[in-house]
């Protein structure tokens, strides 16, 4: 979880009308909520998402098309040629008549190669604009999720949309996309030009088509739910791998090693029969490819032996035409074969399209808050079933800090959630001086989780997140506030020290004085703290503690208290038990009653 959440218009956006305009066609866009994996669009949503995309790039997608057909163009022109010269010495011809012919090739070959080159170039840079404008569309779609969601679904399958599925696709653009695009026009333009030539010969080349739609029709029904079924995989086994990668110190104390590999070797082991599933059909499907070459030149040289006996065309025509069909197969071949990774990246896309079709939180401003006081006004919430808040209603005054205590389970952090604006109430409202929280300027409430991350880069950079324009000197005023300075300084590099992954690792501790320094530095009137001092452990409680306070003071605070001591500094403490509130009050107050918070306390002073 993010430390800070520019909650004042929650954490991540806005409420539901900021649905995504794909959403209604997204197939299985019940999956989420189901808790199976993000939805994947249907292949009518796929393409007309891709139309709309190429519609905004007219003026790339018509260059890249000239400079394909002018190098489709070029490949044919050196078959008529051939045939010309071969009637020409049927006649009688000198050996002259081989120049032109010459001549025509070489200037073809050297046009068609320049403008091969230039088709290439131009259809790869159309594509990788397409996919880095869908890599960031997804990626901001991801970072507005509703936590809700990603819980639901699982982190493994949408880190398996952003890498595995873009990396298809990025591999299609670059290696399949212009050759499937030339094979095309060369196809397209070959029968064209052999129509030309003669009707016939046009119409016996053509009969090799309904052999390769046979050939697709059977590969293509089978390919595409392997491919789906794949991902779908892979997803399976990246999320049970973040998740063992997660959870590692867990793993190791229970010696669970044997049995969570053995998980995700069953899970490889399914993604690999897939993998070998699909390419025996794939080998199958050039069977039937080099079937269908083969029928379709036998009959355009029976039928230009019949045409010729007839007088209707002459031997160097229908060399041509054999020519012209014969120069087709390699990039026919290439076409029907590169179709199983255009499937991959079909599938891949359709997973993409799908994630933009998720409805996402969009922040929606309407005024600032009149105060500073924070409020749940019956409050009621679940994680799609038995709700985990029932008529929860509580106020932070201006200024005040409130704990809440409880056992686990009790309802306090998604009561915190709820407050920061992480997640939506079912029923009631969540709000900052009288406006809801999703309908707060930005950076108006700041939550700091049990959870902190450390991003990588320099330290300074790190806290900076909260605040862009911080200077060196503010940055080290945040530390020293929430008494880090010292350690920072003695960094190597000071707080220019990178920290996070491939940099200086942070002690648990540490790594939440981090997130205070940011949030003395983005300055927010509210914020809400979810055992941001349960990791420090014993011996730097009190220091964490004491970092907290600092890091509070004068601003309206919720802190769901791990730590009692906490609790008891605060102004009140708010005792819940299974979603409702059962106990409000002072820490000195809340103990002479003799009520449940009582307990809690006289089990945490026994255990301290």
């Amino acid at each position: 979880m993010t430390d800070i959440s520019d909650a004042g218009a929650g954490a991540a956006g806005a409420g539901p009308a900021g649905a995504g305009a794909a959403g209604a066609g997204a197939a299985g866009a019940g999956a989420a909520s189901a808790g199976l994996i993000l939805p994947v669009a249907t292949p009518l949503v796929t393409r007309a998402w891709l139309g709309a995309d190429l519609r905004t790039r007219k003026a790339e997608s018509a260059f890249a098309l000239l400079a394909g057909l002018l190098a489709a163009a070029a490949s044919i022109a050196p078959a008529y040629a051939l045939g010309l010269l071969v009637d020409r010495i049927q006649a009688g011809g000198d050996a002259g008549a081989v120049i032109p012919v010459a001549v025509v090739i070489v200037v073809s070959a050297v046009v068609g190669g320049a403008a091969t080159g230039v088709a290439g170039f131009l259809i790869g840079r159309l594509g990788s604009g397409i996919l880095a404008d869908l890599r960031e569309r997804t990626v901001a779609t991801a970072l507005r999720l509703p936590a809700l969601v990603l819980d639901r679904a699982g982190r493994g399958d949408l880190l398996s949309r952003v890498s595995a599925d873009i990396a298809a696709i990025d591999r299609a653009v670059k290696e399949v996309l212009p050759g499937m695009i030339s094979a095309l026009l060369l196809a397209t333009l070959s029968l064209i030009a052999m129509l030309g030539i003669d009707w016939r010969l046009g119409l016996a080349g053509a009969v090799a088509g309904p052999l390769y739609v046979i050939a697709l029709r059977w590969y293509l029904p089978r390919a595409a739910p392997s491919y789906a079924e794949e991902r779908v995989a892979i997803a399976a086994r990246s999320q049970l791998f973040v998740e063992n990668m997660q959870g590692l110190a867990t793993v190791h104390a229970y010696r669970l090693e044997d049995r969570q590999l053995g998980d995700i070797a069953l899970a490889s082991a399914r993604a690999r029969d897939i993998s070998i599933n699909v390419f025996g059909f794939y080998t199958r499907f050039v069977g039937r490819i080099n079937r269908a070459e083969l029928t379709g030149l036998g009959a355009v040289l029976v039928t230009g032996f019949l045409l010729v006996r007839g007088g209707f065309v002459t031997v160097g025509e229908v060399s041509a035409a054999a020519l012209l069909f014969h120069r087709l197969f390699g990039p026919i071949t290439l076409l029907m074969a590169t179709f199983d990774r255009a499937q991959d990246a079909g599938a891949s896309l359709a997973r993409l399209v799908g994630v933009l079709g998720l409805q996402v939180e969009r922040r929606e401003v309407v005024c600032r808050p009149a105060g500073r006081d924070l409020a749940l006004d019956r409050v009621t919430f679940g994680y799609g079933g038995a709700p985990v808040l029932r008529e929860v209603t509580l106020r932070v005054g201006p200024g005040e800090r409130v704990a809440l205590v409880g056992a686990t389970g009790a309802g306090k952090t998604t009561a915190a959630s709820l407050a920061a604006g992480i997640l939506r109430p079912d029923q009631g409202y969540a709000t900052v001086g009288g406006v809801p929280v999703n309908e707060l300027p930005a950076r108006t409430i700041a939550i700091v989780s049990q959870e902190t991350h450390v991003f990588a880069g320099p330290l300074a950079e790190d806290l900076r997140l909260a605040r862009p324009s911080a200077s060196d000197e503010e940055i080290s005023a945040a530390l020293d506030r929430v008494g880090a300075l010292g350690w920072a300084e003695a960094l190597p590099d000071g707080i220019n020290t990178v920290v996070g992954d491939g940099g200086h690792q942070l002690t648990a501790a540490r790594a939440q004085q981090l997130a205070l320094a940011r949030v003395v530095l983005q300055d927010p009137p509210v914020v809400v703290l979810d055992e941001a001092t349960a990791e420090a452990g014993s011996e730097g409680a009190r220091d964490l503690e004491q970092a907290a306070t600092a890091a509070l003071e004068g601003r309206t605070a919720l802190l769901v208290a791990h730590r009692l001591t906490q609790a008891a500094a605060a102004d009140r403490i708010v005792v819940m038990e299974h979603g409702r509130i059962i106990e409000v009050g002072p820490h000195a107050d809340l103990v002479t009653a003799g009520g449940r918070y009582a307990q809690l306390w006289a089990a945490w002073s026994a255990r301290t």
